[in-house]
């Protein structure tokens, strides 16, 4: 029995894992690959749906958009201008306040569990509910934003105060969610490292510096990446909030492309704006991941690499 139990190879067919994998891969290959190449299609021709032919331009679509003569070149440009204010606006806030905040709600105290739930609770609301309430609370003749300051600003209809209600508000509706994984990523350093570091005499600022940052540091890859990528997708908040306006002012690049695409029926133009969008973001978030790599384990990697070549050699 020994023998055997010792000698026994493993059972199962090799096409057991796809099985597995089949349900997800259907799902991505419906709702991502294929769309994703089929809009790369799309892109490449003057494709309006209303009409029965779709003219093939090449990468026409996409030369429009760095020719200062062409019709779709200026709102193209506007709209990444003002969501690159947008992410440069909210992102800094959108990383340190949940990190402030998870701090705090990661300490024991009567009633933590209530106020994480608090402040998770407004992600949890759609951006049309979001839009909508602080559409009213930020109107400049009777909302409640104005009437508890004192003042009489055009939230909605000026700027810079335009920015900052898109700003405040997207801070407010999606921190808890920041807030939240900050905290899951607190709870895996180990309380070991904190009794060592008191032993040592560090005071709290060396203990945030020397232990929980470094700790946090693949949580704090993670949140900024996604946050910017969340902020340079803005629509919604200002679509409802102030509508574009003032002056298309807060127009963001999605707006632009929804626009040309389902409006003005501008499909080609508006798949090569977002494949071009995307290409920005793709560039962004790997240069968030090398600027925020832990240089020292890198060092180690590489050293340790250079060993194993040197002892096979």
């Amino acid at each position: 029995m020994a023998l055997r139990l010792g000698t026994s190879r493993r059972e199962g067919s090799p096409w057991l894992p796809y099985l597995f994998l089949a349900p997800y891969l259907l799902l991505f290959v419906t709702f991502v690959a294929v769309p994703a190449v089929f809009g790369l299609w799309i892109s490449l021709h003057d494709w309006d749906y209303m009409l029965d032919s779709q003219l093939f331009v090449g990468l026409g679509n996409y030369a429009d958009l760095f020719d200062p003569t062409s019709v779709i070149y200026p709102d193209f440009w506007n709209g990444m201008q003002n969501t690159l204010v947008f992410t440069l606006a909210s992102v800094p806030f959108l990383v340190a306040l949940p990190l402030l905040l998870a701090l705090l709600l990661h300490q024991k105290f009567p009633g933590r569990t209530f106020f994480r739930a608090m402040f998770f609770a407004p992600y949890v609301l759609g951006v049309a509910v979001i839009g909508l309430m602080w559409r009213y609370l930020l109107d400049a003749n009777f909302g409640l934003v104005n009437s508890l300051l004192g003042t009489d600003i055009a939230w909605t209809t000026s700027q810079p105060w335009a920015w900052v209600g898109l700003v405040a508000v997207t801070v407010w509706w999606t921190m808890g969610f920041n807030a939240i994984i900050y905290l899951a990523g607190l709870g895996d350093i180990p309380v070991e490292h904190y009794e060592a570091a008191s032993l040592d005499g560090a005071s709290w600022w060396q203990k945030f510096r020397y232990v929980t940052l470094p700790g946090l540091r693949p949580v704090l890859v993670f949140v900024v990446v996604i946050t910017v990528l969340a902020s340079a997708n803005m629509f919604g908040q200002s679509y409802i909030v102030t509508q574009g306006g003032p002056t298309q002012s807060t127009q963001t690049a999605i707006m632009v492309i929804t626009d040309l695409g389902l409006s003005r029926f501008q499909m080609g133009a508006a798949a090569a704006e977002s494949y071009l969008l995307a290409l920005f973001l793709a560039v962004v978030s790997v240069l968030n991941f090398w600027l925020l790599r832990d240089r020292d384990a890198a060092q180690q990697r590489r050293e340790a690499r250079a060993q194993r070549r040197a002892v096979t050699r």
